[in-house]
């Protein structure tokens, strides 16, 4: 193996191997540095296992509608155990797939990197040096400084622990908590979500986020929003969650306690320091083009970055930004303004482009359609329990800032959105466009 590499690729995920794409294209010499598992949280902690499990949320669902299609159909029971055999089964060939890709790429070094100067880093006993060196470390659960932490697991053992618990306490009330709390309510567990601020998913449009937590607490979900966590004690009985919520001093207690606070950028034991990288202890320092501030030979990509969204796609998207800066120069900066998301609960809450409220704060001048489908046929025909929707359209210029869909397929239709508001098709022409009947789609005339 070299000792000097035109790109060090701190991170084996979609950022990383966004990076590879374009260096290795470009002919340039790659090493990839990876502490864990190749191909990184997304496909083997996060948003691909989830999406095993929330598929079974979703046959439960359609089961427990089915008397209403009169279809006759005993009580459902979810063998947690096989679900979660299932998900193994499923994504177990990932990280030695992205490992062999990453070798056809590149060198692979396994361990932990650290800085040991502005353009080398050391792992495991082993100084590396590179041109330009990437972090792409991705994140980690935010930590709670809360008494008793200790007790609590995160994601990472939900989607591995064969055994279904009793009943859960989510810590926040973000992601995580939504997506978890409806497959473990449909597996019979009983569910509590505790968040400090007044509203769950809070950088999401509010009044999609109270359509989604009236349909969270239909399923027998506690929620409890403008909370104060005190302490997590181990009792007899499991785990008491101790806090202050509306002036009182209340407790529950769980089998387990769930962080559910969401997720920071990991770049703990770095040494950045010694790589001459700025950063305040939570973020690195970074310009327009996802470059260090302080070196020129660092580059940042996808959840190392502080700012921008924790989505897959945008981790390749940054990923692959960074990877044409390094072949071609800094001249290409990651556009944010577009991008389709979903918090997949069941039904999905979908997002793109701007929230009421930013709307507002934009000064923009915007007409707002809010819409509540549950009543519509096409919901109606399909057993909907929650349709709603709101859009924003810019009446300067008839052009669609924003989407927000619950149910409704919305996980599917906000991509028609997002095509609208990065191409500038006007939302006349989306109302007046033909579309295949009776499908959710054609419904998008009438959401505008």
């Amino acid at each position: 193996m070299r000792e000097f590499y035109d790109v060090i690729i701190i991170g084996g995920g979609n950022a990383g191997f966004g990076v590879s794409a374009i260096a290795h294209e470009a002919g340039k010499s790659i090493a990839f540095i990876e502490a864990r598992d190749f191909g990184g949280t997304c496909p083997n902690r996060g948003c691909t296992p989830k999406k095993v499990l929330v598929a079974a949320a979703h046959a439960m669902h359609e089961i427990e509608q089915a008397a209403i299609h009169g279809i006759d159909v005993s009580k459902p029971r979810l063998d947690w155990a096989k679900l979660i055999q299932r998900e193994n089964d499923l994504i177990g060939f990932i990280p030695d797939a992205m490992h062999g890709l990453a070798e056809k790429r590149g060198d692979v070094f396994r361990g932990t990197a650290r800085f040991v100067g502005p353009n080398s880093v050391e792992v495991d006993g082993q100084v590396i040096r590179g041109q330009n060196i990437v972090i792409a470390t991705g994140s980690k659960p935010r930590p709670l400084p809360i008494p008793g932490a200790e007790h609590m697991i995160t994601s990472d053992e939900v989607l591995s622990d064969p055994t279904l618990p009793r009943d859960v306490v989510f810590i926040g009330g973000g992601v995580i908590a939504m997506e978890f709390s409806h497959v473990y309510a449909r597996a019979g567990v009983q569910v509590t979500i505790l968040e400090a601020l007044p509203q769950l998913l809070p950088r999401l449009d509010s009044d999609a986020v109270a359509a989604l937590r009236a349909e969270t607490e239909r399923l027998g979900v506690v929620v409890k929003t403008g909370v104060w966590v005190t302490a997590i004690e181990k009792t007899a009985d499991g785990l008491n969650v101790r806090f202050q919520h509306e002036g009182r001093d209340q407790s529950v207690t769980a089998e387990r306690v769930v962080n559910g606070a969401g997720r920071i950028a990991n770049i703990d034991g770095l040494n950045l320091e010694a790589g001459g990288v700025d950063h305040d202890g939570l973020r690195i320092l970074i310009d327009d083009t996802m470059r260090s501030t302080s070196n020129p030979s660092v580059w940042v990509a996808g959840d190392a970055i502080a700012h921008s969204a924790q989505l897959s796609p945008v981790a390749t998207y940054e990923g692959q930004i960074v990877g044409h800066n390094i072949v071609n120069g800094p001249t290409k900066k990651p556009d944010y303004s577009v991008i389709p998301s979903a918090v997949y609960t069941v039904p999905a809450l979908s997002s793109v482009g701007l929230t009421e409220a930013e709307a507002r704060d934009r000064g923009l001048d915007v007409a707002v359609t809010v819409s509540d489908m549950s009543g519509w046929f096409s919901a109606k025909t399909y057993a909907e329990t929650a349709a709603w929707s709101k859009v924003l359209v810019d009446q300067i210029n008839d052009r669609i800032v924003g989407a927000h869909i619950l149910g409704h397929h919305g996980d599917e239709l906000i991509h028609l959105f997002a095509m609208a508001m990065r191409h500038g098709v006007p939302a006349n022409e989306l109302r007046t466009s033909l579309y295949a009947f009776p499908t959710f789609a054609a419904d998008i005339k009438s959401l505008i």
